[in-house]
């Protein structure tokens, strides 16, 4: 039987990560993978334990999903919340619970931690991911997700 393991990413994970968003992002309809966009991404995460925290589930010592929470302050429930950002499990290693283990690990976090709420998007044509979450207790917001890049050429 394999060891499974989900705990706090560290600097040694970054690399992993990087190449398990890949997979994601080449899944999604907006997005499209940027290396050196989401090692710097991931970066600001780990080293700033108050922006977030990323969890990784490592089998037998190799790191196959992950997780991140990135933490903000919603003033109608006045209190911390959390966004649950970049859910992804590497394609070997699919239906065999690890994705539902890092999230009620990622949501035990929340809770222990006193977060009032977790918020996720996932792309209108995943049908797959939103049954997950669901399962998983998360409810469909009728609230709109509207985005303005910052930048020149930004397009998310």
């Amino acid at each position: 039987m394999p060891e499974i393991v989900i705990r706090t990413a560290v600097n040694d994970d970054i690399g992993r990560c990087v190449d398990l968003l890949g997979v994601l992002f080449s899944g999604e309809l907006e997005f499209s993978p940027d290396p050196a966009a989401q090692r710097r991404g991931l970066e600001l995460v780990a080293g700033n334990p108050q922006a977030g925290r990323i969890f990784v589930c490592s089998v037998d010592g190799e790191v196959q999903g992950m997780v991140m929470l990135l933490f903000t302050v919603s003033t109608f429930l006045g209190r911390k919340v959390a966004l649950l950002e970049d859910m992804v499990v590497d394609p070997s290693c699919r239906d065999q619970g690890i994705g539902s283990r890092l999230l009620k690990h990622a949501v035990s976090f929340a809770r222990n931690e006193g977060f009032g709420r977790i918020t996720l998007l996932t792309d209108c044509d995943n049908a797959g991911a939103q049954q997950f979450y669901e399962r998983s207790g998360f409810l469909r917001s009728s609230m709109l997700v509207m985005r303005k890049p910052l930048e020149n050429g930004d397009t998310a």
